[in-house]
């Protein structure tokens, strides 16, 4: 599988889906400052794992690809929730890397230069979510599904 960017998708999305992420993903952000100035920056380090924007993306992924197949004629589909959870699971990948960065800057920077120890756990992080992406792509559990 090649990765590519489509930028024609841009376009099928409104403006109020914009504001809809954007204020999603301020309150999540919030929420990470809140949980960080009760019980600490450690606590809230690991908050940051979670994808800012990511409930909005899903549930705005979902409903385009539901309205695409309604506009098609095709009353009931699954493909929407499916879309919806194979954008989760992506999510979750990428997730559980960035709990690994959190725990490598916390680690390295009373040790290193700031710079060193971001670029450590930079790298600790694409390759931890590049081996998850991998192994989730090529292990005989996860055949290749249809979207109908």
């Amino acid at each position: 599988m090649l990765i590519k960017v489509d930028f024609s998708s841009l376009r099928q999305v409104q403006w109020h889906e914009y504001l809809i992420r954007f204020v999603l993903g301020g309150m999540v952000t919030v929420l990470t400052g809140l949980i960080a100035k009760a019980y600490g920056p450690v606590t809230g380090g690991l908050f940051l794992a979670l994808p800012a924007i990511f409930p909005a993306s899903v549930t705005l992924l979902e409903k385009h690809e539901r309205d695409k197949k309604r506009r098609a004629g095709i009353a009931f589909t699954l493909r929407g929730r499916l879309a919806a959870a194979l954008d989760a699971r992506g999510a979750t990948m990428g997730a559980l890397a960035m709990v690994v960065f959190a725990g490598l800057v916390w680690q390295l920077l009373p040790r290193m230069k700031p710079a060193a120890a971001l670029a450590c756990a930079l790298g600790s992080w694409l390759l931890l979510a590049t081996l998850l992406w991998y192994v989730r792509r090529r292990h005989p559990w996860s055949p290749p599904r249809t979207l109908s």
